[in-house]
Order: structure tokens, then C-alpha cells, then sequence
């Protein structure tokens, strides 16, 4: 797939065929970038993940797409709730370099053992962005992934992924304009 990561190209969406978030919408991003979606709440920001991740089918246009991990704004709604967090990490990815991630992330290894329900909301987001990343991924897809997170922690993470970014290329939905600003090479307004 050329040298994108990712590849929206012409793409019409709605769930409403005479109201459509998309119309000929065109996006690409390679290895080493990091572009930011942003928009009011409703314009579609999460629509366009769904797209690509294929769980909605475009009305036209095409999306390419290698290899993909994906951090969602709310991490209780992404691991299951009977399976402690670290048996759910070693399902999809090899827990070779998850030492290194703990302690970037401040996050005890004693706490993957425990129920998701059993760790706070910004302990589980930070298991969750450590899942994302022991799967190899060469496109991350981050929904407001820092929004549980308290400020210094936030930046943390944030310098941690872009620290990420010789290896992967980063696709971030966020409300934070400064977040934005600060870590994107391109940032496209939705809505």
C-alpha cells in the first residue's frame, strides 16, 4: 500500500443519505506523523474511526489501511469485565516489552491482575494505550485517550507516544485544542 499508513480517498458518509458528515472527504498519513481530528461533539470525529476500522461500510470512496490499534476515549467499554486486564493484553499481543511501557505509564504490573473495574479510570486508559502498543501496530487510532488522565500524566503518555512515532503513525481525535496544536503535524476540523 504505496508509503500510507492510512488512505481515505473521495469518501461519502451518513446515516442519513440527504445529511452527510462526509462528502468527498480525502485524508492520508504515513510512518512519523501525527494528525489530529477535532470537531464539536456529533460532527463525526468517531464516525470516521468506525469507517476505518471497518465496522461502517463508506456510501462511496475507498479506505486503505495497514496494519491498526486502536485507544478509545472510555476503557471500561474496551476490555471485559470478568477477565483480569493483563490475561486480555496477552490474548491479542507478546508481553516482551511491557516492563518498558509500565514504567513509562507509572503504572504497577500488579494492578494488570486485578478486573478492569478494579482499577481506576485513568489506570485502565494507561493499560489500555500499553495494549495498543505491545500489538505492533503501524497506524494508532486514539480517541481522546488522555482525557482520564490527570495533567501530568497526560503529558507522559502524550510524550511517550510521540516518542513512538519512528515506528508508527498516529491518528488522534481530541477536543483539546492545545493537545492538538502541540503534538500534530496536521490538524483537520470536522464538521
Amino acid at each position: 500500500m504505496d508509503t500510507y499508513l492510512l488512505h481515505v480517498s473521495k469518501l461519502d458518509f451518513g446515516y442519513d443519505a440527504s445529511h452527510l458528515l462526509y462528502k468527498n472527504f480525502s485524508l492520508t498519513l504515513k510512518k512519523g506523523e501525527v494528525k489530529a481530528i477535532v470537531g464539536a461533539s456529533g460532527s463525526g470525529k468517531t464516525t470516521l474511526f468506525e469507517l476505518i476500522l471497518g465496522n461502517l461500510k463508506p456510501l462511496h470512496g475507498e479506505i486503505r489501511v495497514s496494519k491498526l490499534s486502536q485507544v478509545f476515549q472510555d476503557p471500561y467499554s474496551s476490555f471485559h469485565p470478568n477477565y483480569s486486564v493483563i490475561n486480555q493484553i496477552e490474548d491479542v499481543a507478546s508481553l516482551d516489552e511491557i516492563d518498558k511501557y509500565l514504567q513509562v505509564m507509572n503504572l504497577d504490573a500488579k494492578l494488570l491482575k486485578k478486573l478492569p473495574h478494579e482499577l481506576s479510570g485513568g489506570q485502565l486508559q494507561r493499560a489500555s494505550i500499553i495494549r495498543a502498543l505491545l500489538m505492533k501496530p503501524d497506524l494508532l487510532l486514539l480517541d481522546e485517550p488522555t482525557s482520564a488522565l490527570d495533567n501530568v500524566i497526560q503529558l507522559d503518555v502524550m510524550q511517550m507516544l510521540i516518542s513512538q512515532l519512528n515506528t508508527i503513525g498516529i491518528l488522534l481525535i481530541t477536543h483539546d485544542s492545545d493537545l492538538a496544536s502541540w503534538c500534530a503535524d496536521e490538524i483537520i476540523e470536522i464538521g
